[in-house]
């Protein structure tokens, strides 16, 4: 099974362009249709604030910002849907708008695609849309698998040289289950276990995963590597760029704490410092 529907997160922000062509790329590649969404937040008056004059000089430039925006984010996806051909046919596509905070307009939409697409937080953003946490927000709701496109783009399609991170976690196991059709395309598959335990019942930390993959069809090789006191996402970095990797399976590790994503060391790094895509799941 392959990804039919792909929801693209769309926004004013300048890496919005960056993630509408690589959804576009992957909608080549599975043949899938592709859903932009844009979310307008609501507007939230100061505390302890009066209505009057004020008020209204408030709400019209967050009006305004809203709006421009929004024609921003438009115009952004109805370029990619006019320039992009498939097989002699223009994109499948559909545009929405929807109404409320981002963190949970896009998991509820998620819920009718099977994979989403979000952007790493942007640097000094200034659009009016999107919070700094919509990617963890995303990836820890559960609802979908979720590809984390860095702000400064890619340099290639994703999904040549794959690296699965892999710990025996349920997490970990969703996330692979979730990347099998790119997986199953790509051209190598690294299966990296830092600070493996024997814990899956073979003497070989990574056979039983590297079986299962094999039985989907994809050749996996499995590297194994020591943290010591080094920070695993770190070493996780630096193993991607050895491989030379286009893109990172892992899952997301955290727990929700009032309302705040606590996220685990490793999954804080990865976010923090991606050179390449994420593919996680929670």
């Amino acid at each position: 099974m392959g990804f039919k529907t792909i929801l693209v997160h769309v926004d004013a922000g300048p890496s919005a362009s960056k993630r509408l062509k690589l959804s576009a790329d992957l909608a080549a590649r599975f043949e899938a249709h592709v859903l932009g969404l844009y979310v307008r937040r609501p507007f939230q008056a100061p505390a302890f604030s009066d209505a009057g004059p004020a008020m209204d000089s408030l709400y019209r430039t967050y009006e305004n910002a809203v709006k421009a925006d929004e024609a921003i984010a438009t115009a952004a996806f109805n370029d990619l849907v006019s320039r992009q051909i498939i097989g002699g046919k223009g994109l499948s596509s559909e545009w929405r708008v929807a109404d409320g905070l981002a963190e949970t307009v896009v998991p509820m939409h998620a819920r009718y695609a099977d994979l989403v697409i979000v952007g790493q937080a942007e640097p000094d953003a200034s659009t009016t849309t999107t919070p700094d946490d919509l990617a963890e927000t995303v990836g820890m709701a559960g609802e979908r698998p979720v590809l984390i496109v860095p702000h400064i783009g890619v340099t290639k399609p994703p999904g040549k040289t794959v690296m699965l991170c892999w710990n025996g976690s349920r997490e970990a196991a969703r996330a692979a289950t979730g990347a099998l059709p790119i997986l199953k395309q790509a051209d190598k598959v690294v299966v990296l276990l830092v600070d493996p335990e024997d814990d899956d019942g073979h003497e070989k930390p990574g056979f039983n995963v590297a079986a299962w993959l094999a039985r989907h069809g994809v050749n996996a090789i499995v590297k194994r590597d020591t943290a010591a006191d080094s920070d695993v996402g770190g070493i996780i970095l630096s193993r991607a760029a050895d491989q030379d990797a286009d893109l990172i399976v892992m899952g997301l590790y955290g727990h929700s704490r009032v309302r705040e994503w606590v996220l685990g060391g490793a999954s804080r790094t990865l976010l923090a410092s991606m050179t390449v895509p994420l593919f996680v799941a929670h």
